[in-house]
């Protein structure tokens, strides 16, 4: 008997081993199935979007080519003048990079800081090397008095300044700005110039026309899902695909499509004026109208899809035992289908509200000068100011917003389901 159990026990033992192996196998070829998609995303997609995140927090210009000068400001007090060494340091600085990038990225990003500096830098650069007139180096005084007689403002404590608090190579400048906010000379976070406070209404501004947007295409998709749902597979079918069909167009089509139905001469202005409703024509073009309309006729099938999709589980006796228990159609509409279609309102609203915070052919060619988004301001210092610190913060945020977004979302639904 004790031999019998114990031959048990070890058959019982090798059928767990056997089966943990088996285990093992299927999931080490499941990763190596995931593994070629895997590595692709963490190439193409995770490493380019880390590196240009890091450019919003790069602070290099004035680190890579004023290192002494850095070095000969370090402890000081940034309220008086500094000392003979930092003029000093500062000319061996801009003898090192009179000509090059090196000097044109310096002078650009203290330019951001004080309008101006790219003269005062090019100027000074181009006086450089301050030597005597046998061509030996002058003395910390004597350099300190030759760059104020070149130019007085090297003897104003705000150039320094600006040198000063820009000294690391990292710095929060650009996320700042991009908040509308800035760091004083000392290094102290205060709010921008009044006149140079527009990014947070820019945000805000993105926020609100795609909050419109998405309430829009619930406002139109939720009766149209809903009615897609309640019709046979066939026609369910066919209708799906009538609205899929703007989906397949491209979306430079559509816009010019809009543009000429949105015209003073246009469809919709001709039809109005022809039915006697209005006598003058709209402005429905290049203006906030243009971007909702165009917006949602784009962005509706996002919404449409979602709610399909768990419209079409809903089993219909619910509503009918409601009605049967002496419950009004609407209130059992309301109160019994209503809730059961929250995963999708929640999953459409999601989805575009998210495309719709990056949005920007779509403004940028029906909307006006106040009607711009984020999306417009990154791809102007991206292409035109070439200013890739302030886009990349910009953009930064503006994945910042879709990932909490994407928390929300995430806590929402969990505890929906834990309360269901």
């Amino acid at each position: 008997m004790t031999i019998a159990a114990d031959s048990t026990t070890a058959s019982a033992h090798k059928l767990k081993r056997e089966l943990k192996a088996a285990e093992a196998r299927k999931r080490t070829m499941a990763l190596l199935l995931v593994a070629p998609l895997a590595i692709f995303l963490l190439l193409i997609f995770v490493v380019p979007i880390g590196a240009l995140l890091t450019r919003a927090v790069q602070n290099p210009e004035i680190a890579t080519a004023l290192p002494h000068t850095v070095d000969a400001l370090r402890g000081w007090d940034r309220k008086s003048p500094p000392g003979d060494a930092a003029y000093a340091a500062l000319a061996a600085d801009l003898t090192a990079n009179q000509e090059g990038e090196v000097l044109g990225a310096l002078a650009r990003r203290l330019n951001t800081e004080i309008p101006g500096y790219r003269s005062l830098a090019a100027k000074t650069a181009r006086a450089m090397p301050l030597n005597d007139d046998a061509g030996h180096a002058l003395p910390p005084a004597q350099i300190r008095a030759k760059l104020v007689e070149l130019d007085s403002r090297w003897g104003d404590v705000a150039y320094w300044q600006a040198i000063a608090k820009n000294g690391s190579a990292y710095s929060p400048f650009y996320l700042l700005a991009s908040l509308d906010h800035r760091q004083d000379a000392f290094g102290h976070i205060a709010p921008s110039d009044p006149d140079q406070q527009i990014y947070l209404t820019v945000f805000s501004r993105t926020f609100a026309i795609s909050a419109a947007v998405t309430v829009f295409c619930l406002l139109l998709g939720y009766p149209l899902a809903y009615w897609i749902s309640t019709l046979d597979e066939r026609r369910a079918n066919l209708v799906m695909i009538l609205v899929l069909i703007p989906f397949w167009t491209s979306i430079l089509v559509r816009v010019a499509a809009w543009i000429v139905i949105l015209q003073s001469e246009g469809l919709v202005n001709k039809a109005l004026i022809g039915s006697g409703l209005i006598h003058d024509p709209l402005a429905l073009l290049f203006n906030r109208v243009g971007v909702y309309i165009s917006m949602t006729h784009i962005l509706l099938p996002f919404m449409i899809l979602p709610l399909y999709s768990v419209m079409k589980s809903i089993p219909s006796s619910y509503q009918r035992a409601a009605v049967s228990l002496g419950s009004h159609p609407f209130a059992a509409f309301w109160r019994v289908y209503v809730p059961q279609t929250y995963p999708g309102i929640g999953a459409g609203a999601l989805l575009v509200f998210i495309l719709a915070i990056g949005y920007y052919i779509t403004p940028a060619l029906l909307g006006g000068p106040n009607d711009q988004m984020v999306s417009y301001y990154v791809a102007y210092f991206t292409n035109v100011t070439i200013n890739w610190g302030m886009a990349c913060a910009l953009g930064g945020l503006l994945l910042a917003a879709t990932l909490v977004l994407y928390v929300v979302y995430g806590r929402f639904t969990r505890s929906s389901l834990s309360l269901g």
